[in-house]
């Protein structure tokens, strides 16, 4: 007796539609003849699940079984012999032949592949291989990992502990940025019978850096400046990223000012004009006040009267 497809599939009437497909894909992965050749077990699971998902998936026929017009085989019952000849034309999913949906993505069509090939038919015989064995891509593995900011900025080669102990060798390409992830062709899940191995995919997280942000190609930072500086202007050595160059403050800086050094920030992944480097100054009094500046500044004030808040009442 064919067995309850609710049932194959662990789960009760209620179940989604998005609940059906997992249940599926989770039994077909760890029961698939080609995997477990030997398990005979593991073989009746998946075609009990594989038949279940084909009655389910279908939410036309899914309904008409759970009205008990079909059997859990997808046999019409005697009283509804009218599906029975739609079926036969191949007007239903028990019409015959390889099918996929509009919806179906990717590893839908690949599970589809799976259970022809299990029940030794369809869409030509085999998958990635002809007529022979099974043979398919490996799986694609997903890394993160975290990375100094100037590594990210200037490039490095950075090696990653994977969780079964091995290792693998990044290269972090100069301009690399938060967030984006490195494909390493072949580092991946080791093919099915014979295929190719899928690939790494890193997601690289950038650390922050005590000084430098960045904003696109653009490399900002914020530079302390004393008030004889900024009052009096001249050069005054700046770091970069690519070391410490020397910057000329205009005189009457005020905190909040940017100043720009072109080509002096990130050079794109895919080439093309490095960004620049914005300086943003900051004014800094020195730690302590003494005398002889208090009194400098009371003098300047009362003969300098300057009111930088002019207009800014409500």
């Amino acid at each position: 007796m064919t067995m309850d497809p609710y049932e194959a599939l662990g789960l009760d009437r209620s179940a989604s539609a998005a609940e059906i497909k997992k249940a599926y894909r989770r039994i077909a992965r760890e029961n698939h003849p080609d995997l477990k050749p030997d398990d005979k077990e593991a073989e009746a699971r998946f075609k009990a699940a594989s038949a279940a998902y084909d009655l389910l998936k279908d939410p036309e026929t899914r309904a008409r079984f759970d009205r008990g017009e079909i059997d859990a085989s997808g046999q019409e019952r005697p009283d509804h012999a009218f599906y029975r000849d739609y079926a036969a034309r191949g007007g239903g999913p028990y019409g015959g032949g390889m099918r996929f949906d509009e919806s179906m993505d990717a590893e839908s069509i690949f599970e589809e592949f799976l259970r022809q090939r299990a029940r030794g038919g369809g869409a030509g015989g085999g998958f990635a291989g002809g007529g022979g064995g099974f043979r398919a891509r490996g799986a694609d593995r997903m890394y993160s990992m975290e990375v100094p900011f100037m590594d990210a900025v200037k490039g490095a080669t950075t090696r990653i502990t994977l969780p079964d102990g091995g290792t693998l060798d990044v290269r972090i390409p100069a301009g690399t940025a938060d967030g984006q992830t490195i494909r390493l062709r072949g580092k991946g899940a080791p093919g099915i019978g014979g295929g190719p191995p899928g690939d790494a995919l890193v997601t690289i997280g950038v650390r922050p850096h005590r000084l430098f942000r960045r904003e696109g190609n653009d490399i900002l930072l914020t530079l302390p400046i004393t008030l004889d500086e900024a009052v009096l202007g001249g050069k005054v050595p700046v770091p970069t990223i690519d070391g410490t160059v020397q910057l000329n403050i205009p005189k009457g800086a005020s905190s909040g000012q940017k100043l720009r050094l072109r080509g002096r920030g990130v050079r794109p992944l895919r080439g093309g004009d490095r960004g620049d480097q914005i300086v943003e100054l900051k004014i800094v009094s020195p730690p302590s006040i003494d005398d002889e500046l208090a009194e400098f500044m009371r003098k300047w004030r009362r003969d300098h009267r300057h009111d930088p808040r002019r207009g800014m009442s409500a």
